[in-house]
């Protein structure tokens, strides 16, 4: 039977918000490292949603100790510091009492190790409680502070997509239960929304998106029915419409150039029988795409190489088609990356885009005459996307965009770009280009 008590899943949580938010480490990594500490899935499931609620809420909450604290708080209480934005968090984001929040997260002080400074995180509580409606109006004066994010992001939507920002403030700031990618090569999604049904899982099917299927609230995917046959997968449903958008037939010779975690890679072949190669820089992240494949029983032929330099790995044969999901600056997915706020900077970008730049030059060669390359990004900045492909097509006369129409979103330069939030998906960007059969 467990021991562990609302103070010590508070100490978990916030241990990790501190690494998250102020060492800048990956939110995922570190919940992988920090969760296991807690024995109950119950435990588990609260400590996850207070990390991913107080770095989705770190850049307000945080603005607010400044005010409720006589002086900052030294580096070395760094895991302090992230208790009191979660004490935050908890009454304002996540509706949790507030007499019940302010005596979890003072004992939570203990649990750190911090005894001697539970007295401080009272006072600092109770001094928000006190003077709430005064503290918000400053909060919501600040335009980082109301939205939740950084400067330099609010400008580029403001920039690119002015008539759109304050939707796509809102959704990036919502909590969204997961969407599941329903494995067709072992069953139907009816089939599979009965067994949700039969195990108490409140679910629907997404209205287009013949794949997928959004859960009613979070849950521990691994006690999903199926889960461990290779079922179903957990992938958003804008991440899903790349398998149909490349729409590779059997026997089709495939490249996903940037394959981890394998979720696209997974889903090509769950559609139809091709020779799929996946390819990643890193043997690590590699290992991710393996694991995915090899619990929902699909194959395929996994390579170590940069995509920038493939004479390293190419065999000289061509491709019908290729995946290219560039790195971006995943600004389509912070609501289900919350971290991305805190740790992407304006500075990354031009560096992004000529990475971007450098993969579609290096892997049109690899690409068949009448092939299809689907570029694909999970950013909302034109730079990345509709520029992007447009510069390409510009440099590139073998090159032409073939028309994307899908429910949500909209045509944008040579491809389409969906806004977080739209039809319930992430942002998304997609181009398909082909390679004409004659020049």
């Amino acid at each position: 039977m467990s021991t562990v008590t609302p103070a010590d899943t508070r100490a978990v949580a916030a241990r990790a918000l501190a690494e998250i938010a102020l060492d800048g480490r990956s939110l995922r990594e570190v919940l992988a490292r920090q969760l296991p500490q807690l024995p109950q899935s119950r435990e588990r499931a609260f400590a996850s949603a207070l990390v991913y609620a107080g770095a989705r809420g770190w850049l307000r909450w945080n603005a607010a100790l400044p005010r409720l604290l006589q002086k900052p708080l030294p580096r070395r209480l760094g895991a302090l510091q992230a208790l009191l934005v979660l004490g935050l968090t908890q009454v304002e984001d996540l509706g949790v009492p507030a007499h019940a929040a302010v005596a979890a997260t003072v004992d939570a002080a203990r649990a750190l190790g911090h005894d001697a400074q539970r007295g401080l995180v009272n006072a600092v509580l109770r001094r928000w409680l006190r003077e709430r409606d005064a503290l918000l109006a400053r909060l919501d004066a600040d335009a980082v502070s109301r939205a939740r994010l950084p400067d330099w992001l609010l400008q580029a939507l403001h920039a690119d997509w002015p008539a759109y920002a304050a939707s796509i403030i809102s959704a990036s700031n919502a909590e969204v239960p997961p969407t599941l990618r329903v494995n067709s090569a072992r069953g139907s999604r009816a089939d599979y929304l009965q067994c949700l049904a039969a195990a108490a899982i409140d679910a629907q099917a997404h209205a287009w998106i013949d794949s997928a299927v959004t859960l009613a609230a979070s849950l521990d995917v691994t006690q999903l029915p199926g889960w461990f046959e290779g079922s179903c997968a957990v992938q958003d449903g804008a991440a899903q419409l790349a398998a149909s958008l490349l729409d590779a037939p059997t026997g089709a010779r495939v490249l996903d150039a940037c394959a981890a975690p394998g979720g696209k890679a997974c889903h090509i072949l769950e559609r139809s029988a091709v020779q799929l190669t996946a390819l990643e820089l890193a043997p690590a992240r590699l290992t991710r795409v393996r694991d995915n494949l090899a619990r929902l029983r699909l194959h395929a032929e996994l390579r170590v190489g940069d995509a920038t330099q493939p004479a390293a790995w190419w065999d000289g044969v061509t491709y019908t088609h290729i995946l290219l999901d560039a790195p971006c600056s995943a600004t389509g997915v912070l609501r289900r990356q919350p971290d991305v706020r805190l740790h992407r900077r304006a500075s990354d970008l031009p560096a992004l885009i000529a990475q971007q730049r450098a993969l579609l030059d290096a892997l049109w060669p690899l690409l068949a005459r009448g092939g299809t390359l689907l570029y694909a990004t999970c950013s909302i900045l034109r730079g990345e996307n509709a520029a992007q492909a447009a510069a390409f097509l510009a440099a590139h006369g073998d090159a032409e965009a073939l028309p994307i129409t899908l429910p949500a979103g909209r045509a944008d330069g040579p491809g389409w770009q969906i806004l977080p939030g739209e039809d319930g998906l992430d942002g998304m960007f997609y181009a398909r280009l082909r390679k004409r059969t004659t020049c």
